[in-house]
């Protein structure tokens, strides 16, 4: 790979000014490999994998730095939550008193069967 000097300034300012840590990570093996560090190294000196320094070198190769800025994922989504609404209904109506029963009365009228954690999680979730 080679690096314009415009691309090194901004590789060495934005792996400690960039909000993001994750940014200033990759940011940070880039700036390794532009200083000549092979993967291995580079992974080594960033504390990240050698996948993590194939990943981040494929995104740079792909769109550059504007492309380690910027996160193209989100999290997973609960199925409770398109019945966010029906359940809210249900419950102002009357409140579960365990958690046990909340998950009960979930599967009941969703037929989304969850665990406990995930059903505890999912209440703290929607309605803190």
């Amino acid at each position: 790979m080679t690096f314009t000097e415009e691309e090194r300034r901004a590789l060495k300012a934005e792996r400690f000014e960039h909000p993001h840590p994750r940014v200033q990570k990759r940011m940070d093996v880039i700036w390794y490999l532009s200083l000549g560090e092979t993967n291995a190294n580079a992974a080594r000196l960033a504390a990240v994998s050698s996948a993590t320094v194939d990943r981040y070198i494929a995104i740079y190769r792909e769109h550059g730095i504007e492309g380690l800025e910027r996160f193209d994922w989100c999290g997973p989504s609960s199925e409770l939550l398109e019945h966010q609404a029906s359940l809210e209904e249900i419950f102002r109506a009357e409140p579960p008193h365990t958690t046990a029963e909340a998950r009960q009365r979930i599967e009941a009228a969703t037929g989304v069967k969850r665990g406990l954690t995930q059903t505890r999680q999912f209440l703290k979730e929607v309605w803190g």
